[in-house]
């Protein structure tokens, strides 16, 4: 997966262009992460390009974004713990320190994490794991893409 597309993420799936897109949700893009170090992280990226926090949106649309970023965490807690026994729990985060646009992070966490970050912030990785090309997102990720996708599907046929 190479291209202009993680230059604009936003945009790029509003023209259906960015490859990393499982669903539409409401508010924005249920996308898979770059790196795959911690098997089914995940993004919420909001439809609105120009927003750079949650309070950048009406009230609505907030509770909107916080609805979806529930939805997304627990189609990867779903699917995570059906693929991996490991799995231990979902870590829901919005952060904006890096880039100019609002997301939410959805980090899944297992059992077989090294003792020295397992209960820590995912940010505390060492530097090579985000670049480490064992990692990256590939086709070996298409079942656990599969099983997020089914999983919002399930989730949305319910509501």
């Amino acid at each position: 997966m190479t291209g202009d597309w993680r230059r604009d993420r936003i945009g790029t799936a509003l023209r259906g262009e960015n490859p990393t897109v499982l669903r539409r949700l409401t508010s924005g893009f249920a996308v898979i992460g770059d790196v795959q170090f911690l098997p089914g992280y995940s993004v919420l990226l909001v439809d609105e390009p120009d927003a750079q926090r949650l309070s950048d949106l009406p009230r609505a649309k907030r509770l909107s974004f916080l609805s979806d970023m529930d939805q997304l965490g627990e189609a990867v807690e779903r699917a995570c713990r059906r693929l991996d026994p490991a799995f231990r729990r979902v870590n829901l985060e919005i952060l904006g320190n890096t880039d100019p646009f609002l997301r939410a992070h959805v980090w899944p966490r297992y059992e077989w994490e090294p003792a020295d970050v397992v209960g820590k912030p995912v940010w505390l990785y060492p530097r090579e794991r985000w670049s480490d090309e064992r990692f990256r997102l590939g086709p070996q990720h298409d079942v656990l893409r599969n099983a997020i996708s089914g999983e919002l599907d399930r989730l949305r046929s319910v509501t």
